[in-house]
């Protein structure tokens, strides 16, 4: 097509030639024809160019495409995982009321089970009393007031308990004084019935009575005719006679 338009062009420019001024004609016409081939490269430069960059731009239109999924997905992911975390934060936020409303109420039953404890230790036996010492010791003197963490403060009291738990449920012996009706403090072994009742004789055996929890202490009471039983009871718990029933008067309040 190309060919047959410059042949064209050209016998248009013969004839023009045989009827003008040759020269003038002839310069005219190949300025047109310089004109129509730059004209036809320039387009052609230009198809190509646009071919070329239309297969670039397709191509970063699908790389831009693929990265805004990808920011898609990470969006979607980051908005499951805070939704996630918003859900992680309410329990959280519930546990910790609970908890707090748990410890609160944990305080108030430990100043108020300090406060008994604090009330009942004077009516124990003495040597329950010494067996407690460390754990007293530890006990707050201002229930309301202290820095005790409440959980330490609980465990202490649990450790009381169990101790004149354990004193309650056994039948113990220990090597006491008392006072004789001369205001003479004689040496004597007692026998612990649990918290119920207790028993004491000296060696000589001139010296026994009973005892029995009072409102403020161990209340005892000279009972000198039960020296051989409680003689007796105590021989029995020490293995050094066969076990037998002893009769021993026992004082309920």
């Amino acid at each position: 097509m190309i060919v047959v338009s410059l042949r064209l062009l050209l016998f248009a420019t013969l004839l023009t030639g045989v009827s003008a001024s040759g020269g003038e004609a002839l310069n005219d016409a190949r300025s047109a024809l310089d004109k129509w081939v730059e004209t036809r490269q320039l387009t052609s430069k230009t198809r190509t160019d646009w071919q070329s960059d239309k297969e670039m731009l397709a191509q970063s239109i699908q790389l831009y495409d693929r990265e805004l999924k990808a920011i898609e997905e990470q969006m979607s992911k980051l908005s499951t995982n805070n939704a996630q975390a918003e859900k992680e934060r309410a329990q959280a936020e519930v546990l910790l009321k609970s908890s707090n409303e748990a410890l609160d109420r944990a305080k108030e039953f430990t100043v108020g089970f300090e406060s008994q404890v604090a009330k009942l230790v004077p009516q124990l036996p003495m040597p329950l009393q010494d067996i407690l010492k460390p754990m007293l010791a530890r006990m707050p003197t201002n229930s309301a007031g202290t820095k005790m963490v409440t959980a330490e403060r609980i465990q202490v009291i649990v450790g009381i308990l169990n101790e004149i738990d354990k004193f309650n449920n056994a039948v113990t012996i220990f090597n006491e004084k008392r006072t004789n009706s001369k205001a003479e403090e004689v040496a004597v072994q007692s026998v612990y019935l649990g918290l119920g009742a207790a028993y004491f004789v000296n060696d000589a055996g001139d010296f026994a009575g009973i005892g029995s929890p009072g409102a403020n202490s161990w209340e005892w009471t000279p009972r000198p005719e039960l020296a051989s039983q409680i003689k007796e009871v105590i021989r029995i718990y020490r293995n050094e006679h066969p076990a037998a029933f002893v009769s021993l008067p026992v004082t309920i309040k």
